[in-house]
């Protein structure tokens, strides 16, 4: 079933340190706009879609954004290796560091743990595709805003990268919801 590359979709190799970015793209992780948030979003709604294509659509985006999650986990890591405690107090992420040390965690750029919440489902495929469009946009929105906040090359490729998924995501998810619509899934 699964076929398992050791690399990510886009490579990351951050040579700066700035955990106080890295404090900021953890939203990426944890958030409510974030890779997880949809990782799981995506891979529960695929059971309750009409047909095999909006099954395979979600699974194939929802294990797609389980790589997004390690990617940004990527990123995170490298601004943040080797950071010291004055440092993390210094950006703002000693919070995170009391409770996890250098260790990954999903939460917000607020240190707000993730939630099961932001998952959103609710067994209409074509009210769900509606949502999942919404998740794509916001997402692209967070990128965006992230990438303002960065010169750093070795960042910004990255976000770049997977800005444009959402984009693509956004246009596969557009299509089948249109093409339930005209079925007229949304007619109970």
């Amino acid at each position: 079933m699964w076929k398992y590359e050791k690399n990510l979709q886009y490579p990351i190799n951050i040579k700066k340190k700035n955990v106080r970015l890295a404090k900021l793209i953890v939203t990426q992780y944890g958030g409510a706009q974030g890779e997880l948030a949809a990782a799981l979003r995506y891979l529960n709604q695929r059971y309750t879609m009409p047909d095999a294509k909006g099954r395979a659509l979600l699974t194939d985006i929802g294990t797609e954004e389980l790589n997004h999650v390690e990617m940004i986990c990527s990123i995170v890591y490298q601004l943040t290796k080797g950071a010291t405690p004055e440092e993390l107090k210094n950006a703002g992420f000693d919070p995170h560091y009391a409770e996890h040390g250098l260790d990954l965690y999903p939460t917000d750029a607020n240190g707000v743990p993730f939630t099961i919440t932001y998952v959103s489902s609710v067994g209409d495929p074509v009210a769900n595709l509606y949502e999942d469009m919404a998740a794509e946009q916001k997402a692209r929105a967070v990128y965006e805003n992230l990438i303002d906040l960065t010169d750093d090359p070795d960042v910004i490729g990255p976000l770049l990268w997977l800005r444009q998924r959402e984009i693509v995501h956004f246009n596969m998810f557009k299509d089948l919801y249109e093409e339930y619509k005209n079925k007229g899934y949304d007619q109970k």
